[in-house]
C-alpha cells in the first residue's frame, strides 16, 4: 500500500516500492541493465519480485571477483573498487553494451539506461560501516543524450543485511526518480529517502549531468543535502561540482576560512593569503598535501528563519570564480568543524578568523547543551594539532587597532583565553594590508544594493564584474556611474 504522509500543505502520496518497480517495469520502453557489486543484487530484487521484469531487464550481474571485475571494467590506477572512477566505468561499459547489442531499428522507442552500485558494506568486526557509489545513466527520449546521475553514500546500520536491504530501496528510489522525477531535481533528492529513515544511510554527495540537468547547479543541489538533512557538510569545487569528503581531506593539512562572503572582499582574500604563507611555514605542513576551505555554516544562510539559497548561490558563484574549494555545513560552533575534519585526517589544522568570530567562541552561551560545556568543546576544539590565525580588526569607533592582545572577552573567560593564547594555539597575521581593514561586507552590500558608488574597489579582481553581469545581490544596472576594478 502506498504510505500517506504530511507534506507542506496537502497530504502526499508515495508509491511503494513494489509500486516504483512495477510502473518501471509496464513501462515498455525503458530497458536497461543492472550492475551491483559489493553488496548483492539487491536494487534488481524488487524489480523481479514487482512482476514484468522481462521488459524491463536486459542484463543483471555482480562483478565479485576482482579479476573479472578488472577484466571487465578496466583496472583503477589507485587498485581500488569502490570509487567514483569505477562506477562510471561500469555505467559506460553497460551502456556501450546495449547500444552495440539491442538493434535501434528493431526497437526506435527504447530509452536505455543502466544501473549500478559498488559498494562495501560493514566488516565483521563492525569498525568500518562500509559506504558505496550508486549511479544511473539514463534517456528518457531514444533519440536524445544520455544524463547521469551520481551519489555517494555512508551506511549508519550495523548490521550487512539491513544495509543490502537499505540500498536496494535507495536503488529504486534512483530509478524511478531519473524517470519520472528528472524534470524536478529537488524533489528527486528528496524521493531518495521514500522509505529510508535517515539515520540508515547518509548522502554525501551527488552530482547530476546531462541534457536533463542542464539548468541544475549542483552547488545548489549541495545545498539541498543538508537542508534536507542527508548529510551535515558538503564540498564543492571551483568547477561547481560536489567533491566528495574523504576524497579530497584525506591525509590533508586543513587551513580552513569561516565567513559569510556576502560578498566576498579583498580583506577576506588578505586572510586567506597571509594565513595560508604562516600555515605553510610550520613544521610538518607539505604544501602538496594542504587544502584550503571556505567555509559557509547553514545559520549564515539563513534570512527570516528560510534559508536564502538564490543569495547562498551569488556567495557561491563569486568563490568559485576565484578558484576556492567551498564547503557548506550544519555546523555552528567551530568544534564541531574541527570533529568532521579529524574524520578523515590527522595532519594539522588552521583555522582563519577574525576578531569578531574568536570572541564568539569565547561565548559560553553558545556551549550550554555540552554537559561540559566551553571547556568541553575547548578541549575538543584545540585537542588536534590546530592553531587559529587571528586578522587584526579597526575598532569603528575609536580607530584602534584590535588584536590577540587586547581584544576583550568575558571576565570569567580571561585566564582561559591567556592559556590558549599564550600555548601558541593563537597567532596574530603580521603581513597584512593595513589599507584595507575598514572594509566590511555589510557595508559593500549595502553599496551595492543602494545603488552606491566605490563598492568594487573593495573586492578582489573581476568579483565586481561578475557581481553586475549577473546581477547579484539585487544590483541593478541602471545603478550610478560604475567604478572598474
Amino acid at each position: 500500500m502506498p504510505e500517506i504522509i504530511p507534506g507542506d500543505k496537502n497530504f502526499e502520496t508515495i508509491p511503494s516500492i513494489k509500486d516504483k518497480a512495477l510502473r518501471i517495469n509496464l513501462n515498455e520502453n525503458i530497458y536497461g541493465t543492472f550492475a551491483e557489486i559489493g553488496a548483492g543484487q539487491e536494487t534488481v530484487r524488487n524489480f523481479f519480485r514487482a512482476g514484468g521484469a522481462s521488459g524491463t531487464i536486459a542484463k543483471t550481474m555482480s562483478a565479485y571477483d576482482k579479476d573479472f571485475s578488472d577484466a571487465i571494467y578496466g583496472e583503477e590506477e589507485d587498485g581500488r573498487y569502490v570509487t567514483e572512477s569505477r562506477l562510471k566505468k561500469m555505467l559506460s561499459h553497460e551502456i556501450q553494451l546495449i547500444e552495440e547489442r539491442i538493434v535501434r531499428e528493431k526497437h526506435p522507442n527504447k530509452m536505455f539506461f543502466s544501473y549500478a552500485n559498488t559498494v562495501t558494506t560493514i566488516d565483521f568486526a563492525k569498525q568500518f560501516k562500509g559506504h558505496g557509489w550508486v549511479g544511473i545513466r539514463f534517456q528518457t527520449d531514444p533519440n536524445e543524450d544520455y544524463s547521469e546521475i551520481v551519489l555517494h553514500i555512508r551506511f549508519k546500520e550495523t548490521e550487512a543485511v539491513l544495509q543490502q536491504q537499505t540500498l536496494g530501496i535507495l536503488g529504486v528510489n534512483l530509478i524511478y526518480g531519473a524517470f519520472y522525477k528528472h524534470d524536478q531535481p529537488k524533489k528527486l533528492l528528496r524521493y531518495l529517502y521514500d522509505h529510508i529513515d535517515k539515520d540508515k544511510i547518509e548522502i554525501d554527495t551527488i552530482n547530476f549531468e546531462g541534457p536533463k540537468f542542464e539548468t541544475v547547479d549542483n552547488r545548489l543541489m549541495s545545498l539541498q543535502l543538508i537542508k534536507n538533512e542527508m548529510t551535515e557538510a558538503v564540498i564543492f569545487g571551483p568547477d561547481g561540482n560536489n567533491i566528495l569528503p574523504a576524497r579530497i581531506l584525506y591525509k590533508k593539512n586543513v587551513l580552513a576560512l569561516r565567513g559569510s562572503f556576502r560578498p566576498v572582499t579583498k580583506v577576506n582574500m588578505d586572510m586567506y593569503e597571509r594565513s595560508l604563507q604562516m600555515f605553510l611555514n610550520e613544521k610538518k605542513v607539505d604544501p602538496e598535501k594542504t587544502l584550503v576551505i571556505f567555509e559557509i555554516t547553514l545559520s549564515n544562510l539563513r534570512a527570516e528563519g528560510e534559508i536564502d539559497e538564490q543569495d547562498f548561490m551569488d556567495r557561491a558563484r563569486l568563490l568559485c570564480s576565484l578558484g576556492q574549494t567551498v564547503m557548506i555545513s550544519n555546523f555552528k560552533e567551530y568544534y564541531k568543524l574541527v570533529e568532521y575534519f579529524s574524520n578523515y585526517t590527522r595532519a594539522r589544522m588552521g583555522l582563519t578568523m577574525g576578531v569578531n568570530n574568536l570572541v564568539d567562541i569565547f561565548d559560553e552561551k553558545y556551549y550550554r547543551h555540552l554537559s561540559g560545556g566551553i571547556l568541553e568543546a575547548f578541549g575538543k576544539l584545540f585537542f588536534k594539532d590546530l592553531k587559529v590565525y587571528l586578522y587584526p580588526m579597526l575598532d569603528p569607533e575609536t580607530g584602534e587597532l584590535i588584536n590577540s592582545d587586547n581584544l576583550k572577552v568575558h571576565p570569567r573567560m580571561k585566564e582561559l583565553y591567556k592559556f590558549f593564547k599564550y600555548n601558541g594555539k593563537l597567532v596574530d597575521i603580521q603581513d597584512y594590508n593595513p589599507e584595507i581593514l575598514s572594509v566590511f561586507s555589510r557595508e559593500v552590500l549595502k553599496k551595492i544594493e543602494d545603488n552606491d558608488s566605490g563598492w568594487e574597489k573593495m573586492l578582489p579582481e573581476g568579483v565586481a564584474n561578475l557581481i553586475k553581469e549577473k546581477e547579484l545581490f539585487n544590483y541593478h544596472k541602471d545603478s550610478k556611474k560604475e567604478v572598474t576594478n
